[in-house]
Formats: C-alpha cells, sequence, structure tokens
C-alpha cells in the first residue's frame, strides 16, 4: 500500500516518528511530506533515514516527476499527523502553498487528518469551523487526546498514540494482507451512535479482595477505536481497563457488575449498536465484609456465599431502547468433555436473544491480555464468520461485520 504521511509542524512531530514506523514495520511504502516548519522539530534526515525514501517538501524539487499531483493520485491513504491549526485552516480553505496541501487537493483516497494543538486554538470557532467543513466534504478528522500540552498545560489538544492513529487509518482501507481484516471504512457507521463494554468487572469480597477476571479490555478498546475511525459517535463503558481509552470516544468508567448494569441502562437509549465486550461476573459475594477477612485461629476456611448478577445483554436484548437497536454479545469458553466451545456459543446466543454473539476459546487462558485473538461470529440464522490476527485488525473486521447487521436492520 501506497501511503503518504503528512507532517504539521508542532511539537508532536516526533510522535510521528513512531507513526511511520509502524506503517514501515508491516511493509507499506511511505512518503513522508513534511511542512517546511515541521523541520523545525524533526529534520528531513529523519524521515528518510526511518522511511528509505526521500521526504520531499517543496513542489519545486524533482519537478519532472510532477510530485504535486503524482504523490496524491498514486496514494491509497494519506494521513496528516500532526495536523495544525494552521494546517486546518489551509486544507479547509483549499489552499495549495506546500507540496503537502497539494497533495490534499490531489488525492482522492482516504485522508485521515490528526490534530495536535493547545486547547484553546482546538477550541476556537476558526477551528471548529475548519474540522466541520473538512468533515463535510468527507475528510476524517480525529478528535484530539485529552491530557498534558506543551509546558505545565493539560487538555484536549494532544495528539493521541501513534497505535491508535495507524489503527484510525487502518479501519479507512480495506487491508487484505492483514490476517482476518475486513474493510470498515470512515462511512459505514457515519451518523451511528455506538456503545462499546469492554474490560472485567472486579466484585468486592472485603476492603481488599475482590472476585474478578482476567479481561484487560484491549479487544473492546480496540473495538471502540474501530468504530469511532468508522465514523461513529462511540461511547465507552470501561470496567477496569488495563489500556487508556481510545481519542475521540465518551469513556465512562466502572468498577462492578452493578456499576455496569447501570451505566449500560443509563447510556443505550441513543445507541444504534451495542457491542458487549465486557467479561462481566455472573455471580458476586452475597455480603461484602466491612473489615478484612483473616484466617482464623482454629484454620477453618470461610465460607463465602454467591449470588447471581444481573444479567445485562439478556436484559437488554429482551427490552431494547429503541426500533432496529443492534445489540452484540461476547463469549469466553473453553468447552467440556462433551460440548465445543461454538456449541456453547450458540447455545448462548439463544438464550440471550442478541443479533450477534462473538465467541473467544479461551482455554488455558488464550486471548486474555494478549494484542493477537481469534474469533467466531455467530449470528441466529446460523451462519459463522471467522476472523484472526491482531485484536485491531479483528475489531475492524467485526465493525464491519456488525454495520452490516445494522443496515440491514433499517427499518425493522
Amino acid at each position: 500500500m501506497k501511503v503518504v504521511l503528512g507532517v504539521g509542524g508542532g511539537v508532536a512531530a516526533y510522535k510521528s516518528a513512531l507513526l511511520l514506523r509502524l506503517f514501515t514495520e508491516q511493509g507499506h511504502d511511505v512518503t513522508v511530506l513534511p511542512t517546511a516548519a515541521s523541520l523545525n522539530f524533526v529534520g528531513a534526515a529523519t524521515w528518510e533515514a526511518l522511511s528509505g525514501r526521500p521526504a520531499p517538501r517543496d513542489v519545486f524539487e524533482d519537478v519532472e516527476q510532477v510530485n504535486h499531483v503524482r504523490l496524491g493520485s498514486e496514494a491509497d491513504l494519506v494521513v496528516v499527523a500532526p495536523a495544525t491549526a494552521d494546517l486546518l485552516a489551509r486544507a479547509a480553505h483549499g489552499l495549495a502553498d506546500d507540496l503537502l496541501t497539494n497533495t490534499l487537493l490531489v488525492a482522492t483516497c482516504p485522508v485521515l487528518l490528526v490534530p495536535a494543538m493547545h486547547t484553546q486554538m482546538w477550541q476556537h470557532p476558526a477551528t471548529a469551523a475548519n474540522v466541520a467543513t473538512l468533515r463535510s466534504r468527507g475528510v476524517h478528522v480525529l478528535d484530539p487526546a485529552v491530557g498534558r500540552l506543551t509546558g505545565a498545560d493539560s487538555g484536549p489538544g494532544r495528539l493521541p498514540d501513534p497505535d491508535d492513529i495507524h489503527a484510525a487509518a487502518l479501519a479507512l482501507i480495506d487491508e487484505p494482507s492483514s490476517p482476518g481484516r475486513e474493510a470498515a471504512s470512515g462511512s459505514v457507521l457515519a451518523g451511528r451512535r455506538v456503545l462499546v463494554t469492554a474490560g472485567g468487572t472486579r466484585e468486592p469480597l472485603d476492603p481488599v479482595r475482590y472476585l474478578g477476571n482476567r479481561s484487560s479490555g484491549k479487544q473492546g478498546v480496540a473495538l471502540a477505536r474501530a468504530a469511532r475511525a468508522a465514523g461513529a459517535e462511540v461511547t465507552l463503558i470501561g470496567a477496569n481497563l488495563q489500556v487508556e481509552p481510545p481519542a475521540g470516544v465518551e469513556h465512562v468508567a466502572v468498577e462492578t457488575s452493578e456499576q455496569l448494569h447501570d451505566a449500560v441502562l443509563a447510556a443505550r437509549g441513543d445507541a444504534d449498536l451495542v457491542i458487549m465486550a465486557a467479561a462481566v461476573a455472573d455471580f458476586r459475594p452475597r455480603s461484602l465484609a466491612a473489615h478484612k477477612i483473616k484466617k482464623s485461629e482454629d484454620g477453618t476456611d470461610p465460607v463465602i456465599e454467591l449470588t447471581r448478577t444481573p444479567d445485562i445483554l439478556a436484559e437488554i436484548s429482551a427490552h431494547r431502547a429503541r426500533p432496529g437497536q443492534v445489540i452484540v454479545g461476547f463469549a469466553a469458553e473453553t468447552g467440556d468433555a462433551t460440548h465445543t466451545p461454538l456449541e456453547f456459543a450458540r447455545a448462548k446466543l439463544a438464550r440471550k436473544g442478541c443479533d450477534a454473539l462473538v465467541l473467544n476459546e479461551v482455554t488455558d487462558g488464550a486471548v486474555f491480555g494478549q494484542d493477537s485473538t481469534a474469533v467466531h461470529v455467530v449470528t441466529p440464522d446460523g451462519q459463522v464468520a471467522e476472523a484472526s490476527g491482531t485484536k485491531d485488525d479483528v475489531a475492524v473486521f467485526l465493525v464491519g461485520t456488525f454495520a452490516r447487521i445494522a443496515a440491514s436492520t433499517v427499518g425493522r
């Protein structure tokens, strides 16, 4: 795949070197187009060494190759990171005063702009209008992350992590070389609201201990990131996440299954698609000890009585918040002497009443906390789809699958 990586003149330009490495390590052909201002932060030698290609900056360089037209017309993907306030303004107004802005005017492939700037600049009405203009033209503009900026300031305006940018970029194109990957273009969920749950709940035993599970939240976070890249407005309810939530999504933090239940019921009303990827405890202690449970002097073992937790998936599937709402469940199964994990997944799909169920086989703890996975998607009509690869790859496949299910329910 031919990628053009534009680099704007902000201090966050150093992070784009890591983004460049992510693309080149996958074997993509990357041409870096730094603006003149960006070279004050990262020099051309860095871009040329990491990409193995020239990093042209001026429309009058290599004129015989007509770079100001050729680069954009030949590209499969254009990513600009960081996109400064000035660069967003020039792109929105169609200016073409350097090689990068010329390329943006010529490109017919997906274009992803990743803003990074001071909070006041990002929130200024002029910048907001420029972003709205670009999005109305089909340009994909990520929301910046919230965090520490230059100096002591913090707030929205931070460049998202390179991994998040990379995943959002690949979600815009069909990448057949990645195992199990399916395209989820930046418009397949445009105008849709998506609710994703992720992580694993913890049920307190006493002030120190809890009953929990090994879910890290990586797959749910990847799904939220892929849904956002596909154009959706995303709410992520995270239970004890071990990874950072992606940029551009609303994040609601919870701990217990009861808190997750309440958060889902509060957020599901506007959702067109609900993806229940969190690992929710089936049981919790019937009572919470007021003090740390101690070992007894006589050596007897404590007795902990458990009670069922609410079945959130079954509840929201039986009582949909709106017509046509699509609900997807997840199942982590190991199988037993008489049943395969897939058989358990089919039975769970029938019990829960959701529109699809994603099966993870977790024998010996496989999948939990890992960067790769393999899934089966089971639907009520008996169809089974399979995907494997990194969790970001699989997330893009799943979002594309869920988007088709959602499209088929219009008017249902």
